[in-house]
């Protein structure tokens, strides 16, 4: 498995993220970009993004806020904010790191999907919502809500959400305006619901501390199966078994190794 962090920009912006793909094999081969949550590209999502290279894929996890890392408790919350008030810098953001997966060698242009965790779920599917060429997009607990649901007409392929029902960022409101605005728009998608399951159920680094946000290994699972499904189905993967969400003990020291980071 081939790694490797990408440096790239955005309005003067350094921007470093993370690509993985089988380098066993040649030729184009679809293109998937990954979306981090709020908390910045960290360990779950460069783990999950070489779990879907595993797949057949090239594999690029997108970095929102800069330096392609977490970032520290003092700046979350701020940065957060910053980002999540501006869909459309967010979006060009999305844009951004989806030409760099575009851009490689091995990346057919004509199988590209995208996949997001909560803040980057609900880049996922507004970058569909904008019409991007995407033949699948997954959303794992993401914001569901869109000032502009009419914009649901420019999606083109299929979608999946996988969310918690007591999930306190995804109410049962929410979810059910999410279904008008899908059937409005004649989009072929589905919602899995985890029943009992929390906000953040694929990032075992939420050991539930913070009220509402839990790791849920069953939950992630059965969404990777999901994923895999849909991928299988609409971009041609082969699918291999594979655990996500779960970095312990030495899978984890080999994931740091893998991605230059070392311990």
């Amino acid at each position: 498995m081939y790694t490797a962090d990408i440096e790239y920009t955005y309005e003067g912006l350094r921007l470093v993220g993370a690509l993985a793909l089988d380098d066993t094999v040649s030729g184009p081969r679809p293109a998937v970009l990954l979306c981090h949550g709020g908390t910045g590209l960290g360990d779950q999502v460069r783990h999950w993004t070489r779990r879907v290279a595993g797949l057949g894929c090239v594999a690029f996890a997108l970095d929102c806020y800069g330096g392609g890392r977490e970032l520290p408790p003092a700046d979350l919350g701020p940065r957060f904010a910053e980002l999540s008030a501006d869909p459309a810098r967010a979006r060009a953001i999305g844009r951004a790191g989806l030409d760099v997966l575009r851009s490689h060698e091995a990346a057919d242009p004509a199988r590209v999907a995208a996949v997001g965790f909560c803040m980057g779920g609900t880049l996922a599917l507004d970058l569909a919502r904008d019409g991007e060429d995407l033949k699948a997009v997954v959303a794992f607990h993401a914001d569901l809500a869109t000032p502009r649901p009419e914009d649901a007409g420019n999606i083109t392929g299929r979608v999946l959400v996988c969310a918690g029902t007591d999930d306190p960022f995804v109410p049962l409101e929410q979810r059910l305006a999410f279904e008008r605005e899908m059937c409005a728009a004649g989009v072929d998608w589905r919602m899995i619901l985890h029943g009992g399951v929390a906000h953040g159920f694929t990032n075992p680094a939420f050991d539930g501390t913070r009220p509402g946000i839990r790791y849920d290994g069953r939950a992630a699972e059965r969404s990777w199966r999901a994923m895999v499904d849909l991928f299988e189905e609409e971009l041609g993967t082969r699918i291999t078994p594979c655990q996500p969400g779960v970095q312990h003990g030495e899978e984890a020291r080999r994931g740091r190794a893998e991605d230059g980071r070392g311990e």
